[in-house]
């Protein structure tokens, strides 16, 4: 089960520090929008947890089957691009948002096995939670204390 994520506002503008569990990380947004690219922006953290989850899922899945998988790179990347059925897509304007994702693998696998763990990359907890019309529930907590 994932842990809470506290995300709290640092020092420069707009940089992130980030908990997760012992983990600190920060995000930011590019210095061409006003940031100080102390950290990858949001988007990108979005595409670092889908490659991470597909890699793992494809990993795991290899490793129950015993195939010879030794390796596994996922590089993924975000646009903006036209809906193809704006009305079906519940895009404003006829826009929506796109991640394209390549996955290599490194093993003796036969394209059937190449095939499957495809499938079963796109399987994976963070893939089915995109696509899947998630939920997100946004109130105001105020602290008993301010936040430092």
């Amino acid at each position: 089960m994932p842990r809470n994520v506290i995300v709290k506002s640092g020092p420069l503008k707009y940089a992130q520090n980030i908990t997760v569990g012992p983990h600190r990380f920060q995000a930011d947004e590019p210095t061409d929008v006003g940031g100080n690219d102390v950290g990858p922006e949001a988007h990108e953290l979005v595409m670092a947890a889908l490659g991470a989850c597909a890699n793992i899922t494809v990993q795991m899945y290899a490793e129950r089957k015993q195939w010879p998988l030794h390796g596994v790179q996922v590089a993924l990347s975000y646009a903006r691009v036209p809906a193809e059925n704006p009305a079906d897509s519940g895009a404003k304007i006829g826009m929506m948002d796109r991640i394209d994702v390549e996955v290599a693998l490194v093993g003796d696998l036969s394209e059937e096995q190449q095939r499957r763990l495809l499938e079963i990359a796109d399987r994976c907890p963070v893939h089915r939670l995109l696509v899947s019309g998630v939920e997100v529930n946004t109130r105001l907590f105020v602290p008993a204390s301010p936040p430092h």
